[in-house]
């Protein structure tokens, strides 16, 4: 039988959630209205100018000394005011194949110190956003072929313990020199390792290393493809490396995995990269058009399938041991026959002396033929 519950306890259980909901909450809002949006971000990209809109980064086409105007679009995120500094660095790629620039201070040598910037500091209030016109002038010397660098907005940042670190945000800048264009890639410094697995039916894996380098003066984008096969190319497996772009002069190890390597004894690598040099139409021109660059190293390894392989030593082990003991067991054998054929040839020639003794001493021992014992017989 249930009983209702008094208003009186029900109250009180109502203003003591109330209560605890409104102590846990309160510190949470105070918390949060005491503690503003601190946080210091902005934006940048290539502004929308005559050289182009909705830009994802710079591309120009100069020839040696010719000169182009462009804009960086800079805008504040911030809550507060913020200063960037602004300048212009020479690319490079990171090992991973990524394109960064030089850090700010860092002196730059070809097209990060071709660009002239207008503002090198901006100040910008809170929401507010502004252009930075810069002129990129090509030396009449410079050589043919594709450059890269970036453009940034950067602020230095000092922490607690007095580490100070660049934030800076940027968009890439590539620039092809106009002449005789000389592309050129290589493969080299192949080398594979063969991984086994604890199971002998089942294949393993290997492991591919190979340099990829840009050995011309253009900017090219690879497509790598790994081969892998036994003797006579058995077995053979195939994978693909999405390889990044490569500047020119510049070079990048890879690795790659490929699976289902079945252990053959010998396995051998093929690498072969094949490349497309990197274009853009410009506005009333034909694209240009280059023959693929095709390049190729090859390498080879040891791949035994050593659990097999002591699997069937264990048996050999085996098979020899019981041998060896069966021929031990035999050779026991034989010698116990031959130790009691030798005791019984022993026995049998003892035996045989005895008797030979015994046929040489009869005649003179006393016997029914001797004389005198037939002359004994006679006496009365």
């Amino acid at each position: 039988m249930s009983q209702a519950m008094s208003p009186r306890p029900f109250r009180l259980l109502l203003s003591l959630i109330t209560g605890l909901a409104l102590a846990l909450g309160t510190p949470v809002a105070a918390s949060a209205a005491a503690a503003p949006d601190t946080t210091v971000t902005w934006s940048v990209k290539p502004a929308d100018t005559a050289q182009g809109r909705d830009r994802p980064n710079y591309a120009y086409d100069l020839a040696p000394g010719g000169t182009v105007g462009d804009a960086l679009y800079v805008a504040n995120r911030s809550a507060e005011p913020i200063t960037l500094q602004v300048y212009a660095a020479d690319g490079f790629l990171t090992e991973d194949g990524a394109l960064d620039i030089l850090a700010g201070g860092s002196a730059s040598t070809d097209l990060g110190s071709w660009v002239s910037i207008e503002t090198t500091e901006l100040t910008l209030d809170s929401g507010a956003d502004a252009e930075v016109p810069f002129t990129v002038a090509v030396p009449s010397d410079t050589p043919p072929g594709d450059y890269a660098a970036g453009i940034v907005a950067s602020m230095s940042v000092t922490s607690d313990t007095g580490t100070v670190t660049e934030r800076r945000l940027g968009s890439r800048m590539h620039l092809r020199v106009l002449g005789d264009l000389a592309p050129a890639l290589t493969v080299d410094g192949v080398s594979v390792d063969y991984h086994g697995t604890a199971n002998p039916l089942e294949a393993g894996s290997a492991t591919v290393r190979y340099t990829l380098t840009n050995a011309g003066n253009a900017r090219l984008d690879p497509d790598v493809d790994v081969a892998l096969s036994g003797p006579l190319g058995w077995a053979r497996v195939t994978a693909a490396d999405d390889a990044p772009e490569l500047l020119p002069g510049s070079s990048l190890e890879r690795t790659v995995e490929v699976a289902g390597v079945a252990p053959l004894g010998l396995l051998a690598a093929e690498v072969t990269a094949t490349s497309q040099v990197v274009t853009r139409t410009l506005a009333g021109t034909e694209p240009s058009t280059f023959d693929p660059l095709v390049s190729q190293a090859t390498a080879a390894t040891a791949a035994m399938p050593w659990t097999a392989m002591a699997i069937l030593a264990v048996l050999a082990l085996i098979v020899v041991w019981r041998i060896v003991a069966a021929r031990r067991r035999k050779a026991a054998h034989a010698r116990e026959i031959a130790s009691a054929v030798a005791a019984a040839t022993a026995q049998a020639g003892g035996t045989s002396a005895l008797v030979a003794a015994g046929a040489v001493e009869s005649p003179s021992a006393p016997g029914l033929d001797d004389p005198s014992t037939r002359s004994a017989r006679r006496a009365p």
